[in-house]
């Protein structure tokens, strides 16, 4: 084993359809809507088209992208604007009630294209299904295709964001019929950073304001589904946070035990709980190393900082292809800057095997495609030097090390 090729599962890869391909995936009474609003559709990000579109649904592109970094196997969240979105499903808010009927019709042909998708290389793909919160009846349609397709990566779990006030937040009991729905299927619960904060306006002011609290709201959910009790509920859930780190896990943890013993002692500080139910039996970290799992994607070895905490089997690397914050073209370099000094075992757990044991991959059948494009330890345990570290990325794990005084 000591210089077999790694297993590189990516957990936090994106695709979506072209506007042609979803076009024959909705429903047919749709079609005539959707051509009209696709006349008046703008791309907001027109860096989009082009090749790196193309890599959102391209199997050949992509397969060849792919090969080059190592990577064998992905996880892959939505990322092109379904039918009758303003923007992608990671960074939109949910539908609001007169919106919600075409893009529920969105959604389900993006998991139709999805189910195809992921078909066409079927030991590699693990795709992630969106449902929408405003109607649990049809959410739980929606996860039974999910589970009926073999989406093997699950279910993209909405976050709230707090001015919608027209849907239930994640900890209200309305949801547990969709949280059964999900274990009794089986299926992967994930939440991805983007989604959960409230809506800022428009500018670069609003956008910056965005940057500076996403974490904090993407991080809402985590905390909302283990306070409310659902992993004590559903203990057979698992729940994966995706592009949001590890590191900062240990702390919050820290402080939800804290909370938690004075839940059960019946007060904090002035506030008196006599008499209430607290509806935990174990500690908010009991539940997090049962029941959660920390997408990590490109992490740094700060990020990495601590991670015997949360267990090193509880963390997923990514590289969040074909974002531009992700580390194509630049994979190997990535892991040399991070994991030249991880130890042998952790690596192969946080790069592939983690991710493996989440989402079902079938190892044995990636196990050629390891042997012809995995890194090796031998590449890996070389140190990436300052000079080397590429200048024209715009992944945050290059951006932030070439300011590193430490690098």
């Amino acid at each position: 084993m000591s210089n077999e090729p790694y297993l590189l599962i990516t957990a936090d890869t994106h695709a979506g359809g072209s506007h042609e391909q979803y076009r024959e995936y909705l429903d047919p009474q749709y079609r005539e809507t959707f051509d009209d609003w696709r006349g008046g559709y703008k791309n907001p990000s027109q860096g989009h088209y082009g090749n790196k579109k193309k890599r959102n649904w391209d199997l050949d592109i992509r397969t060849s992208d792919q090969n080059s970094q190592g990577v064998v196997g992905e996880v892959i969240f939505p990322n092109t604007v379904p039918p009758f979105f303003r923007k992608s499903i990671v960074t939109a808010q949910p539908p609001k009630p007169e919106d919600y009927a075409l893009t529920l019709a969105g959604i389900r042909a993006h998991n139709r294209w999805l189910k195809d998708f992921c078909a066409e290389d079927p030991y590699r793909r693990a795709g992630i299904g969106i449902i929408l919160p405003n109607d649990m009846d049809e959410a739980i349609k929606d996860i039974e295709f999910i589970a009926e397709a073999g989406l093997r990566g699950g279910v993209l779990l909405p976050l709230i964001p707090p001015d919608c006030t027209w849907l239930k937040p994640l900890y209200d009991p309305s949801w547990d019929r969709l949280y059964a729905a999900i274990q009794d299927h089986d299926l992967v619960m994930n939440q991805h950073s983007g989604q959960g904060s409230p809506n800022y306006g428009e500018g670069m002011v609003a956008e910056a304001i965005w940057m500076t609290e996403v974490i904090y709201y993407c991080q809402a959910g985590y905390r909302h589904l283990i306070m409310s009790g659902v992993f004590e509920k559903f203990p057979k859930l698992k729940y994966v946070l995706t592009e949001s780190g590890c590191a900062w896990a240990p702390a919050l943890l820290a402080q939800l035990d804290g909370i938690h013993m004075g839940m059960m002692r019946g007060a904090i500080g002035e506030m008196n709980y006599e008499g209430m139910e607290w509806v935990l039996k174990e500690k908010p970290s009991y539940y997090a190393q049962q029941n959660c799992w920390y997408g990590a994607s490109f992490p740094s070895k700060k990020d990495l900082a601590g991670i015997e905490q949360i267990g090193v089997n509880k963390v997923l690397w990514g590289n969040d292809y074909p974002h531009y914050e992700g580390t194509f073209p630049y994979n190997l370099e990535s892991l040399r800057l991070t994991f030249d000094d991880v130890p042998e075992a952790h690596r192969r757990q946080l790069l592939g095997l983690n991710a493996a044991a989440v989402y079902h991959f079938d190892v044995d059948k990636l196990a050629p495609l390891v042997k012809q494009f995995g890194p090796t330890p031998e590449e890996v345990n070389c140190p990436l030097p300052r000079a080397e570290i590429p200048r024209d990325s715009m992944c945050y794990l290059f951006q932030n090390s070439l300011q590193d005084p430490v690098q």
